[in-house]
């Protein structure tokens, strides 16, 4: 059977599916051994409940079940699981009451089944608006204090609020110092660039990357006990590189570059980067088996593995980035993770349906589908919704 996708000028194309998924997707063990030469985290999306009478603006109606299942398939690679971050639409559809209730079932479900999980500590319990310097710091405090008493590990996410309410470099120095001199046990300390959120824009105080740069390693030196490691999400693997060649010993490097994660996570002769990244979303089961093969020293078989999952992650994080969840959200549901394409927030009509068709077709290119078939029938049917004549 074929498909007729439409591309971004407007005209159909016909397109072959294949019949059978990559290998690395079938032969999932059940109790797999555990990656040992990088820590990878997926940062996993929500599942939304397509029955909820909601509206964009009313809290998000969350689909439990397989919102945990999810979690669940991502353990079974071996992979850890960066819960609550941007990818689950922290500040796009899933508000702090949202996520704190996330937050504990996730940890939860982890202790039942031994997985891994880090989860997110922001601020976005604050209303839209000014807040105070003390305000953002009690928030801060409110959020630490669940997730430590969940067991997780904590990831220091960028806030809104603060990006707001400072006024110079020394207000971070200041603030994060506090939070992390009163952490029980090392966090990841999270900067997100402003193309994952426009509000976060001259984070560390300064517009200048090469200030913000600094600012940011003077909270590092400072309290290099309390940092496990830093996971940066600016989409420059020149940047990140340069970074992590400068961290203190012991302090880690998790790339968050969804454009550039195979090299940075394959490294050079003076270092690499661990991986926590929204993309190891729909590429969980090829992201566990490149690893498992640079685990046995092979960096050549882990890129094969990995580069061919670029295009893919590029077209899905293109400009406006923020929306890159809409993509990741579909392809769960054409992988059969989730019976509906329907999102918190309304946010499935973020991106085009060339947009999407495009992201079918280097899935499945890949391979990436349990079964091809019904991922098949999934991409057919919204094209009827469409009007696509088949």
């Amino acid at each position: 059977m074929t498909l007729r996708l439409p591309s971004a000028g407007g005209e159909l194309r016909t397109y072959t599916p294949r019949t059978e998924p990559a290998h690395f997707v079938a032969a999932v063990s059940p109790h797999p051994a555990p990656l040992t030469s990088r820590t990878v985290f997926s940062a996993a999306h929500v599942v939304a409940d397509p029955y909820a009478d909601t509206s964009p603006d009313a809290p998000a109606a969350v689909d439990w079940d397989a919102t945990l299942a999810f979690r669940r398939h991502l353990w079974s690679y071996g992979l850890g699981v960066a819960e609550a971050m941007d990818t689950a639409q922290r500040g796009m559809g899933l508000d702090w009451a949202g996520a704190a209730e996330l937050i504990r079932r996730s940890a939860a479900e982890a202790k039942a089944v031994g997985g891994r999980i880090a989860c997110g500590v922001g601020t976005d319990q604050l209303r839209p608006g000014v807040h105070t310097l003390g305000e953002v710091r009690v928030a801060y405090e409110e959020q630490l204090a669940l997730v430590e008493a969940t067991g997780s590990q904590a990831i220091l996410m960028a806030s809104r609020a603060l990006a707001a309410a400072a006024t110079s470099p020394d207000d971070y120095l200041d603030l994060y110092g506090h939070l992390l001199r009163q952490a029980a046990e090392p966090l990841v300390l999270h900067w997100l660039g402003p193309m994952f959120d426009p509000a976060l824009d001259g984070y560390w105080g300064s517009g200048d990357l090469d200030t913000a740069t600094e600012t940011f390693l003077q909270v590092i030196a400072a309290h290099p006990d309390k940092i496990d490691g830093i996971k940066v999400s600016l989409l420059d693997a020149r940047r990140e590189v340069e970074l992590r060649r400068r961290l203190p010993r012991g302090v880690r490097c998790y790339t968050g570059d969804d454009f550039n994660y195979p090299e940075l996570i394959a490294g050079d002769e003076q270092g690499f980067s661990h991986a926590l990244l929204g993309i190891f979303d729909p590429l969980g089961p090829v992201a566990a088996e490149a690893v498992r093969v640079l685990d046995t020293g092979d960096t050549n078989g882990f890129r094969e593995l990995l580069d061919p999952t670029v295009e893919l992650s590029r077209h899905l994080f293109q400009p406006p980035t923020r929306f890159y969840k809409t993509g990741v959200v579909f392809l769960a549901w054409l992988a059969g993770h989730q019976d509906h394409f329907t999102m918190v927030g309304g946010l499935q009509a973020a991106r085009s349906l060339p947009h999407l068709a495009r992201a079918y077709e280097l899935a499945d290119e890949l391979g990436l589908f349990p079964d091809p078939t019904v991922a098949e029938a999934r991409m057919g049917s919204l094209l009827d919704v469409y009007g696509v004549s088949r």
